[in-house]
């Protein structure tokens, strides 16, 4: 399974060989660092640890310099780890760069990025709920929960809701993977993979593409 790490550029459309519009997304990924090979013997485990976005040493603490000199690179400002199966050998040597040649055979990838943050939000917006009648009769109810009376108690295990019950609270700003995106592109030169469909997050945030797990 091939893993980059890059930042979503925005949306954009393109047009297939027959002529329909088909709206993607624009992702800058790599070229990455591998910034630390994990071995059984070492770690306990096989993994490549990759580092996308430089920053400036000045803005990081001497660990990290120190653990990004090891591979000869500079300071990253996104670092994530993939696990190799069991038994699989690492297949990077450190200080290798990753770039989007290794989708070159893919054709479906998965998208693991940090969804928009709502902030505290309603019931009616964060799980859709009705809400009241906005006719004669409900005054200043309109965007209420309703009773949560019974569905609320939690008989036995303390007098606190039901975990799960669906009340108003913080919203969006998750890890959320979005799955089985046609790989409509690639463009070397410029370190940039085009996707069908949305990616979850804003433009400009991190995200995670990998080999789709189970392509369609």
């Amino acid at each position: 399974m091939a893993m980059l790490l890059g930042k979503k550029v925005g949306m954009t459309r393109v047009y297939d060989e027959k002529g329909r519009l088909i709206p993607v997304t624009v992702i800058e990924a790599g070229p990455c660092a591998v910034t630390q090979v994990k071995t059984t013997e070492s770690d306990g485990y096989n993994a490549i640890q990759l580092g996308y976005d430089d920053v400036k040493a000045s803005r990081q603490k001497k660990p990290q310099i120190g653990h990004a000199a090891k591979a000869n690179a500079t300071p990253k400002r996104f670092v994530r780890e993939y696990r190799l199966t069991e038994g699989a050998e690492p297949e990077y040597q450190l200080g290798d760069s990753v770039t989007v040649a290794v989708f070159a055979k893919t054709k479906f990838v998965d998208v693991v990025g940090t969804s928009k943050g709502k902030g505290y939000a309603g019931v009616m917006k964060r799980h859709g709920f009705g809400g009241f009648p906005a006719s004669h009769g409900t005054e200043r109810k309109h965007r209420a929960p309703g009773s949560i009376s019974s569905f609320a108690s939690n008989a036995g295990l303390g007098a606190g809701p039901k975990k799960g019950k669906r009340m108003a609270g913080h919203m969006g700003h998750c890890r959320v993977t979005t799955k089985n995106h046609s790989l409509v592109g690639i463009d070397e030169e410029k370190n940039l993979l085009i996707v069908k469909g949305a990616v979850p997050g804003p433009a400009g945030g991190y995200c995670i593409v990998r080999t789709a797990k189970r392509p369609q």
